[in-house]
């Protein structure tokens, strides 16, 4: 820990309830928005472990509501499961001595994320291409997320580009996520990176990301959220750039 219990206390309060109210408004964001600020002020490894007990709980909840569970696991399972495999793969990185890399990793890919986003590049209809392009969607997915924690590339926008209606699309992805935070937690569990007072300092996030989704869910028909969506992506694309600076200045000094 790089502060003592109680700053990283407020620190945690302030950053799920923020990334609460993105997740709120657009429907995803709150493992991205909380992992790019923690990492900055507590590091990678610390900030995956913080962020996994809100993500999950609140990602349950989207997964869960919607009433198309059952169809959508038969249709995405192969894409879930290459996405745990590859995640269980990659996180034992973690314990490695690249972590500013993996920074720099991070960094890279919430730019990639942010900009292809604020351009409105999109990924084509796979079509009948669906049925092998998913398992292979789930397993760099799974590869990312365990080495950065977001789970959003290239997952969130692959699932964008199928033919779904917008609440089986809010579903899946809150059943991707959970599948994802449960893989990256059972994982870095196992490796012996969740120590207690991370795990503590995650608990602490669980109610202000509630907090923060739910209010930036009533305030969703008030906020214009093509507006909020590039004010988001903007701040997110710059702070994916403090990111990879931070994360190359750290292996050069850690390299001298």
């Amino acid at each position: 820990m790089t502060s003592s219990l109680f700053d990283a206390m407020l620190l945690v309060v302030f950053v799920f309830l923020l990334a609460g109210f993105v997740k709120g408004v657009i429907g995803f964001g709150l493992p991205t928005v909380s992992v790019s600020l923690l990492t900055a002020f507590q590091g990678l490894e610390a900030a995956i472990v913080i962020m996994l007990l809100p993500s999950l709980l609140t990602n349950v909840w989207q997964g869960i509501v919607g009433g198309h569970f059952v169809d959508l696991i038969r249709r995405f399972l192969w894409l879930l499961v290459f996405g745990v495999l590859l995640t269980w793969m990659t996180s034992r990185a973690l314990t490695g001595e690249n972590l500013p890399l993996f920074v720099v990793l991070l960094g890279v890919a919430i730019v990639i994320s942010s900009v292809s986003s604020i351009l409105g590049v999109k990924i084509p209809d796979p079509g009948r291409h669906e049925r092998w392009l998913s398992p292979i969607i789930g397993g760099v997915s799974g590869g990312i997320s365990g080495v950065t924690g977001v789970f959003v590339l290239p997952a969130v926008d692959y699932l964008r580009a199928l033919v779904l209606s917008r609440d089986q699309l809010i579903q899946v992805m809150g059943i991707w996520f959970s599948v994802a935070t449960i893989s990256l937690g059972s994982s870095l569990s196992y490796h012996g990176l969740v120590a207690g007072s991370l795990g503590l300092l995650s608990a602490a996030g669980v109610v202000p990301a509630f907090a923060g989704m739910m209010l930036g869910i009533r305030l969703r028909t008030r906020l214009s959220p093509d507006v909020f969506r590039m004010v988001f992506l903007i701040g997110l694309s710059l702070l994916g750039l403090y990111l990879i600076v931070m994360g190359l200045v750290s292996h050069a000094s850690s390299g001298s």
